[in-house]
């Protein structure tokens, strides 16, 4: 049976050559022989795939993606780091410098570099601040930024050699965060210059929003001609690229762009003039214990080249480069005095008596007065019940007299009209005043500046609800009342008078130097528009003011002993419900061919006489003998 079973296993095949030799063949031994050969194709058929599918994969990944994953692979090694570009020179007009760049650091960090993880990243900014202070905004850019951004970010900018050492040796502590060699802002004789220089800082968030090319780790001018001039000084950064290890450690350059500094900045300044009116009005204050600010202003009538600007108190400018520390801030923030203030240009005062020179002249050119037209000042003028007082009994007076001796009775008659004077009216005064800058900016290269207030009927019932008085007119016409000027805008006045009635926008800067090129770019006068007062009415406003200084009774003439010639104004005007006084003088010199005009204010300090005729007298005896030679300048600076 089991021989039977086997052989129904068998079959015969024909021979395919013909008959006979026929084979039996054994079906299991050829269905596994059958078995492997196709198992074995169909691997070698897999290898062939895969082999395929690799050599296309590669082929992809170099010829079409290789760039792609060549900027992935570098971006995780090679780290780009701005090299900050210096900013330009600031120079006074004889080359003295007053801003530079000195050495520092700044702790930044890489991105690429830090924790992935928020708390991680807390933990890493605790440790730095055991070292350093880290602004709130910063901190959160810090926690926020993603690890793709390329491009390092700055933590603080102002740290010293011992904080900078202490952060380098606790590296390994903080990933990602470095410390780089950065320029710092460095001025000269802070004090001295902070109101006219200003000062660099930071960008914030406000600064990138108002100015998209700039990047986080950018400093930009704040203030004073920093700020003004803030194309000019800021240069053209640079770039680094360097290869890192797996830890962020430095390897090699790969690539290095220098950065190319910002332009230099020369001003009109003197600064050796603006120290010695400095140490001036600072020996004022040390002695005059009621003021509590002081100003002085200097500038060229024939081109409006400021020579000289001072605002006291001052404040240290180099507080701020870097970031200043919050204390030192609410200090300066928190004082009475305000140090902040640019007296100057933002301070707005009731200019006094110095006014009754734009009044003097809009009434001779208005015909109002004549040059010899006299009335009898019995020290005030009375209307209806109402007394308008003068500061003394002047007697018979023409408006040469009225300027020199300051005699309000005159004044009072030629601007609201007393007996057979018809007066300005306030219409008139307002148009002239505004003529001759009031009322409106100057012009000036600076932030901040301010434009007083020339009041009219309008005015006055808009804001005060009230409506316009004849007395309204006495006071004005007198500096008092509801006027308001800034320093400035009394000295461009005055130097309007001194230039017959060319009036000039003031410019701190002269001009421009392109460190590329070594091209000067010259900033050219402005005009302020033409003051309609003929020669005339200046020639004799101009005597009265010469008056002022050489005759026996007038409010200047303590400047008759210099041996340059001047003419000038007093002002005394009252503030805080009559209370206190600012103590003004304004004047030009030399008399017949003026180099200089000059305001001195001081704040709260009383009399003019006592006081800003004096420091006048000072400043102009100092300047003249030392342009002669007669005198070399001190180099002493008071804080």
């Amino acid at each position: 049976m089991r021989s039977k079973k086997i052989k129904e296993k068998y079959f015969l095949v024909d021979n395919p050559l013909g008959q006979g030799n026929d084979r039996e063949f054994d079906s299991t031994e050829t269905r596994t022989e059958s078995g492997k050969s196709y198992h074995v194709s169909l691997l070698w058929g897999v290898i062939c795939l895969a082999l395929l599918g690799l050599f296309l994969r590669t082929g992809y990944l170099q010829l079409i993606k290789g760039g792609y994953y060549q900027k992935l692979a570098d971006s995780n090694r090679v780290r780009t780091n701005v090299v900050k570009a210096p900013r330009g020179l600031i120079k006074d007009h004889y080359g003295d410098i007053l801003a530079q760049n000195s050495p520092s650091f700044e702790v930044v960090y890489a991105p690429a570099f830090l924790p992935e993880d928020r708390e991680e990243r807390e933990e890493v900014l605790t440790k730095l601040k055991k070292i350093i202070s880290v602004e709130t905004e910063r901190e959160q850019e810090f926690l926020e930024v993603g690890k793709n951004e390329q491009k390092t970010r700055s933590l603080n900018g102002r740290v010293d050699s011992t904080e900078a050492l202490q952060i380098m040796e606790r590296e390994s502590d903080l990933p990602g965060i470095y410390v780089a060699q950065s320029a710092r802002r460095e001025y000269e004789k802070g004090f001295l210059f902070s109101h006219i220089i200003g000062y660099e800082g930071k960008v914030n968030t406000q600064d990138l929003e108002r100015n998209p090319g700039y990047l986080l780790i950018d400093d930009i001018g704040k203030s004073g001609v920093e700020k003004t001039y803030e194309e000019e000084l800021r240069g053209r950064h640079g770039e680094e690229k360097f290869e890192v290890d797996a830890r962020g450690k430095f390897k090699q350059t790969i690539e290095n762009k220098a950065a190319i500094r910002g332009n230099e900045l020369i001003l009109n300044i003197d600064g050796k003039l603006q120290q010695k009116m400095h140490e001036v009005l600072q020996e004022v204050m040390e002695k005059n214990k009621e003021a509590t600010g002081a100003v002085g202003v200097a500038i060229d009538p024939k081109n409006g080249a400021v020579r000289a600007l001072v605002s006291l108190p001052s404040y240290d400018n180099n507080l701020f480069p870097g970031g200043i520390k919050q204390s030192d801030y609410q200090k300066l923030i928190d004082d009475k005095k305000k140090p902040l203030l640019n007296r100057a240009i933002a301070g707005e005062y009731p200019p006094g008596s110095t006014f009754k020179l734009y009044v003097a002249a809009a009434a001779l050119q208005e015909g109002v007065v004549k040059e010899n037209t006299s009335i009898d000042c019995q020290g005030l003028i009375q209307i209806g019940s109402w007394k308008f007082p003068d500061w003394k009994t002047h007697g018979p007076t023409d408006i040469k007299k009225a300027i020199a001796e300051s005699c309000d009775v005159f004044f009072y008659a030629v601007g609201g009209g007393y007996g057979n004077i018809p007066g300005l009216g306030m219409s008139k005064m307002k148009r002239y005043a505004e003529m001759f800058g009031y009322g409106r900016q100057t012009g000036i290269d600076l932030p901040g500046e301010r434009m007083g207030n020339v009041p009219d009927e309008n005015w006055k019932f808009k804001e005060l609800g009230v409506k316009w008085y004849i007395g309204d007119n006495y006071h004005a016409a007198i500096g008092q009342g509801f006027i308001t000027a800034t320093p400035l805008q009394v000295t461009v006045a005055t130097a309007a008078i001194a230039n017959d009635g060319q009036a000039h926008a003031p410019r701190l800067a002269e001009k421009v130097i392109d460190v590329t090129s070594g091209e000067e770019k010259k900033i050219e006068p402005k005009t302020l528009g033409e003051i309609l007062v003929s020669k005339e009415a200046f020639r004799v406003t101009k005597e009265g003011m010469r008056q002022t200084v050489v005759s026996d009774k007038g409010s200047g003439r303590l400047l008759s002993s210099l041996k340059v010639s001047s003419a000038g104004k007093t002002g005394t005007a009252q503030f805080n419900n009559n209370e206190n006084l600012h103590a003004w003088y304004t004047s030009f010199a030399p008399y017949e061919e003026p180099e200089l005009a000059m305001t001195i204010l001081i704040e709260g300090g009383g009399e003019g006489y006592d006081y800003a005729v004096p420091a006048t007298k000072d400043i102009y005896q100092w300047y003249f003998d030392w342009k002669r030679g007669e005198e070399e300048p001190k180099e002493k600076v008071e804080n």
